[in-house]
């Protein structure tokens, strides 16, 4: 779900999740994964900076990487990251300003002149949009400047602007931008500039990349930014103190109002760019900045009806359409209610009265249903038993309800952006929209109708030109005889990932289709619930998946037997940032024959810790198992 929600934010320019739903479960994953290092997949969107580049653009690269931040929602986490940082750092003095809600750009100068435009993207690599920013008045095209410099900041459109463009789309019979940030990324992916120049964007410098600038004081550099002829944000303050950090940022709630563009939250960065350099980064976000998020919007409204929608992997999920309310200037009319189990734990009925809560995005959430306002016309809420879309009986595991179907319209769609993707078949060039676009105009019904895909039937579809269809499908033919654990994690087997995929691939082989019970469970790691998910998928896509196999042809991966090594045999738990990725450090131990495990205990050989080791590293100490850096672990290899 954290996949779908940030593609459609960073990607698509369509959210479908509220900002605290997707803060609320990029938490819970990252602290997931930092438990269950073993079980983190490597395209989880916590691995990552930003979204993936669309086909409509070139690729440009940054000169610095462009990183994203680490989040805090309350005083006592702010004061936790304040320690952390002073704890390496001693006292240090925070340049704090707005948290403005756009689109991350970079802009490179050289000698002066604007050469280059580039979209946050991943990070490393993003979406080249010069055309597009020179439209934008509040861009110089010139500065008095030499050498290289990039120029980082936000590109936003003002709120009574905003007003206007949804007002114009509507006379005009055209879908409505969600909230102006969504409309910001809209517009700078126009493919005619003119377009963009009409939506009246603004630019707001936050920061630096490749600079040569004498500054030692971020304050102070940013200070010169604006002088280049930039606009400069409403506030900003040094700040000495968490008392002085807390009130600039309660000042600037309290301005939120007044200010003419959307913002939801403050930043704070160490001022001192040199100390920030020694702080350094980790593998997900710098150590000398971070977001200090706004509370949440809350508003009451009724529900007037439950629908259910069907996902990539079958999970229904309900959905309560509410009585629309405008929060923020976005009305929003539906709200996620994630489970059955929830509706019954908050006893949700149809025209109850409830609390949502929204912040800065689309689809809100609700925190309290208001019991002392019923009436006698509210009705409960019943568990489907039937697919709302194809009619099959429905899979209940209790808190998931699941269609078993493969091929459920509302599945197919998703099941196979799940399974070109990568880390899965890495289909080069079927990313989301191509594959709404066969699917819509029927030319692919499932993932097998993948196979038979011939150039005749993409010739002639708007945007598919000789090359690109000729690309698309030798990235599909290059599937074949793909190794059948990648097979297995393609197909989106619900509680069956990359991990468990390969003890698949190793123990059954293209017999996995017809497994027992019994078989499943004597496999080390394999619980009840996984081996029902699977049983239960063999049986309603047994012939499909056979299929499958049939014209893939998947292959078996040769596991090397390890040479003697300390490692060899020995159970291993990774934790901490490392000088390179955990899945590396993981798949580094696994081919010296270790058994890389997710959890501390009494039966652990080592521990393999890195900076910021936390709980695993303390539990290993107290159960006398040996712990190892990892400079000490390459040593003993």
């Amino acid at each position: 779900m954290l996949n779908k929600w940030a593609n459609d934010y960073y990607v698509f320019d369509n959210p479908t999740a509220s900002d605290e739903e997707y803060d609320k479960l990029n938490r819970e994953i990252l602290s997931f994964e930092e438990q269950n290092p073993s079980l983190a997949d490597e395209n989880s969107p916590t691995m990552r900076v930003g979204g993936v580049i669309r086909d409509e653009f070139s690729k440009a690269k940054h000169i610095k990487r462009m990183w994203s931040m680490e989040d805090v929602f309350n005083n006592d986490e702010l004061e936790e990251w304040v320690n952390r940082v002073e704890k390496n750092a001693g006292v240090q003095e925070f340049f704090c300003e707005p948290k403005f809600d756009g689109a991350s750009m970079n802009l490179l100068y050289e000698n002066g002149k604007l050469v280059r435009a580039i979209t946050r993207g991943d990070g490393v690599e993003g979406e080249e949009v010069t055309q597009n920013v020179r439209t934008i008045r509040s861009i110089p095209l010139e500065i008095d400047y030499d050498g290289l410099i990039e120029i980082r900041g936000e590109v936003l459109i003002k709120k009574d602007d905003f007003e206007a463009i949804n007002r114009e789309r509507l006379n005009d019979g055209e879908a409505l931008f969600a909230n102006p940030r969504n409309a910001a990324a809209g517009s700078l992916r126009q493919l005619d500039s003119s377009v963009t120049a009409k939506r009246k964007l603004v630019f707001y410098p936050w920061g630096l990349g490749e600079n040569s600038l004498p500054q030692i004081s971020l304050y102070e550099k940013m200070s010169f930014v604006y002088e280049l002829g930039f606009l400069t944000p409403p506030y900003r303050q040094r700040c000495n103190s968490i008392d002085e950090i807390v009130k600039f940022y309660h000042m600037l709630i309290s301005e939120r109002d007044n200010i003419e563009m959307m913002m939801d939250g403050m930043v704070l960065k160490v001022d001192d760019v040199n100390v920030a350099e020694e702080l350094g980064y980790t593998v997900k976000y710098p150590r000398w900045m971070c977001a200090y998020k706004f509370p949440a919007v809350e508003k009451v409204t009724v529900i007037n009806a439950i629908t259910l929608q069907v996902g990539r992997t079958g999970v229904v999920t309900p959905v309560a359409e509410i009585k629309p309310v405008n929060i923020e200037g976005a009305m929003v009319s539906r709200a996620t209610l994630h489970n059955f189990d929830e509706i019954e734990r908050k006893d949700i009925r149809i025209n109850d009265s409830v609390i949502i809560i929204r912040s800065g995005d689309v689809i809100p959430k609700i925190i309290k249903v208001l019991e002392e306002r019923r009436d006698g016309t509210q009705t409960e809420v019943a568990r489907p038993t039937i697919c709302p879309t194809c009619g099959s009986e429905l899979l209940d595991e209790g808190t998931l309800i699941k269609c078993q179907n493969l091929e459920c319209p509302d599945r197919v769609v998703n099941s196979i952006i799940h399974f070109a993707k990568k880390g899965c078949m890495n289909i080069d060039g079927l990313g989301s929209k191509i594959v709404e676009q066969l699917v819509s105009e029927s030319k692919i019904r499932d993932i097998l109708d993948l196979y038979s895909l011939r150039y005749e039937d993409m010739d002639g579809m708007e945007g598919f030109k000789s090359k690109k269809i000729n690309n698309i499908l030798d990235a599909i033919s290059a599937t074949k005889n793909a190794p059948l654990n990648k097979v297995l994690n393609a197909i989106g087997i619900e509680h069956i990932g990359e991990v468990a995929s390969k003890e698949l691939a190793k123990s059954f082989g293209l017999n996995v289709v017809d497994v027992s019970y019994d078989e499943l469970i004597a496999i080390d790691g394999f619980g009840v619930e996984m081996a029902n998910s699977l049983l239960e998928f063999m049986r309603v896509n047994r012939d499909v998946v056979l299929k499958l196999f049939e014209i893939i042809a998947p292959t078996m991966e040769t596991i090397t037997e390890a040479e003697d090594n300390p490692f060899k045999g020995k159970t291993v738990v990774i934790t901490g940032t490392m000088s390179v990725s955990r899945d590396e450090v993981k798949a580094y131990m696994e081919s010296l024959g270790a058994k890389v495990s997710s959890s501390v205990s009494k039966k652990t050989d080592f521990v393999i810790y890195g900076e910021e080791a936390g709980s695993k590293l303390t539990k290993a100490r107290e159960l006398g198992v040996a712990t190892i850096t990892e400079d000490e672990m390459r040593v003993m290899v």
